[in-house]
């Protein structure tokens, strides 16, 4: 098998493995971008297992990656969300790698250090022993042992589940866009769980809540008035992102917002809405994330 090929039937992998470290599609694509630069310059005779050189390569990348990102979103203004991608129905299915990538926890994994997100997501996402860990991240294997029960505990403290629920999805998220059309606040509140949270993303770039929104009544009003304000002139499209139910708006041409629904039970949650235009960009790509390991090792010649 051809390096080129090989490369390839990693690449979802190694995409997967850089977005849930870093939260960003844009920078999981320039660590993939940049470790198929570097496995371009290897002579095939020098790599014996070409994933993991791939997989270790996109994993120190991205922690590096992280490291630097960290500071800056110390100064972003706002509340700061992952940015979304575009996914398949079918990642639902996988209900490990459908929670991984869930905007609740991709929020959880924003409070551990760099390498308790790079070790919790080798370990819990994508099932690799300390033993490799310790091989992709550069730290002895009993360091590894107690970062990775470090991050489990923390995460465990903090997650929030929502079992994935295709089969309502698009009914209730219709609903709400017809009653967030028409500025029907109880259609909206009937819709809305007590403890729903709606957090918006601007960036400071465009016009977004400066906190999350709390509560049935003040988030059914505060959709009220954004769609009023709004949505005239603009068309909505039902996609799943993130694995979850979303909405794609679009203004003429222009994606405005990206917004994704956490649902339970037929009542919505928690929403996510991404107006940041430097993370729109690829909003519309379809990923395929995967968390399964292939054959490319034992298959690829030099």
């Amino acid at each position: 098998m051809s390096g080129e090929r090989v490369f390839a039937e990693c690449r979802p992998l190694l995409f997967t493995i850089a977005y849930e470290i870093l939260g960003s599609a844009a920078d999981a694509e320039d660590v993939v971008q940049d470790s198929y630069l570097r496995w371009h310059g290897v002579p095939g005779e020098a790599v014996g297992h070409p994933r993991a050189y791939l997989v270790r390569t996109v994993t120190r990348q991205a922690l590096n990656q992280l490291r630097a990102a960290r500071r800056r979103r110390e100064e972003y203004v706002g509340p700061w969300l992952p940015e979304p991608v575009r996914t398949e129905p079918d990642v639902s299915e996988d209900l490990v790698l459908a929670e991984s990538v869930s905007m609740a926890m991709l929020l959880v994994l924003e409070t551990l250090s760099p390498d308790e997100r790079a070790v919790f997501v080798l370990r819990e996402v994508f099932a690799y022993s300390h033993r490799e860990i310790a091989g992709l991240v550069g730290r002895p294997e009993p360091a590894v042992r107690q970062i990775a029960h470090r991050a489990r505990e923390r995460v465990r403290a903090r997650r929030r589940r929502f079992e994935p629920d295709p089969g309502t999805a698009r009914e209730v998220v219709g609903r709400f866009l017809r009653a967030a059309g028409t500025g029907d606040i109880a259609g909206l509140m009937s819709l809305l769980a007590p403890g729903v949270v709606h957090v918006s993303d601007g960036g400071g770039q465009v016009a977004a809540a400066r906190r999350p929104v709390r509560g049935r009544e003040r988030v059914a009003r505060f959709i009220a008035g954004v769609a009023r304000r709004n949505l005239p002139g603009t068309r909505s499209e039902f996609t799943t992102h993130n694995a979850l139910p979303a909405v794609l708006t679009h203004r003429g041409d222009r994606l405005d917002h990206v917004l994704l629904f956490e649902i339970a039970d037929g009542l919505i949650h928690g929403m996510y809405a991404v107006r940041n235009p430097h993370k729109l960009g690829t909003a519309t790509v379809p990923r395929r994330l995967v968390r399964t390991r292939n054959e490319a090792d034992e298959t690829w010649k030099p």
